[in-house]
């Protein structure tokens, strides 16, 4: 099967006073689309009067109520044939997730990969990811690191995991990334500093792009002695050790 369809992958901003951080481009792009699969469409729509507004303050040239709208859902199998749809039907498609890049840490890679397999022509499009915006601040191993996603709630798994994950850092000199859901941040940090060694190296990156942005990079021993609030905030850990 072969289509004339683009996908295209749409960076949202990281906070709603971060719109500067999404390229003027990008109003383009979603003009020449007819398709939207959003992880939220109500966000999606704020989302895209921001843009306008801030990027076209004369005039709103996009049309929300034009599109076609689809909940992405994690891909279920109702929403990748309706995705398989549109893309016979020849139709360009945006892909939208909450906030930074579809498919990285959020919904959008079981269309994207719909897609390849379909070999229809996916664009991804510059704009934040807080993964990469934390690994670039924290001074730590940016040729070899990897992406963990989130780790066990049980907290014996968790501290198991940290272990594993201090032991590999220092095996392959590599640094590990990891997030929590906004409101057991400091669940994880207390499990962090309780389980990790003195002199392994941690960045808190929180925040990120917005006005209250805070990114730090201290030894375990040296947070110990710091006072630090993360409840409800997005927050990405990067974590090195050294042998």
């Amino acid at each position: 099967m072969t289509s004339k369809s683009i996908v295209y992958l749409i960076p949202s901003f990281l906070s709603e006073d971060s719109v500067d951080t999404i390229p003027v481009y990008i109003i383009d792009v979603i003009k020449n689309c007819k398709v939207i699969f959003a992880e939220n469409e109500r966000t999606a729509r704020r989302f895209l009067k921001s843009i306008c507004k801030a990027c076209l303050p004369d005039r709103q040239e996009i049309v929300i109520d034009d599109y076609e709208w689809f909940t992405i859902h994690k891909a279920e199998a109702e929403q990748i044939a309706i995705f398989k749809q549109k893309i016979k039907e020849e139709k360009n498609i945006a892909i939208i997730s909450e906030a930074g890049c579809p498919g990285i840490a959020d919904p959008g890679q079981l269309l994207v990969q719909v897609a390849q397999q379909l070999n229809v022509t996916v664009k991804p499009l510059v704009g934040p990811s807080s993964i990469l915006l934390a690994l670039m601040a924290s001074g730590m191993n940016g040729q070899q690191f990897q992406f963990v996603g989130y780790l066990p709630i049980d907290a014996q798994q968790r501290t198991y995991k940290l272990k594993e994950l201090e032991e590999e850092s220092a095996r392959k000199k590599c640094t590990q990334i990891f997030i929590e859901t906004p409101y057991r941040n400091n669940q994880l940090l207390e499990a962090i500093l309780k389980t990790c060694k003195p002199a392994t190296q941690l960045c808190i990156a929180s925040e990120l792009t917005s006005k209250n942005e805070f990114i730090k990079t201290r030894s375990i021993a040296e947070w110990k002695n710091e006072k630090i609030d993360l409840h409800k905030k997005p927050v990405i850990f990067c974590l090195n050790r050294d042998l």
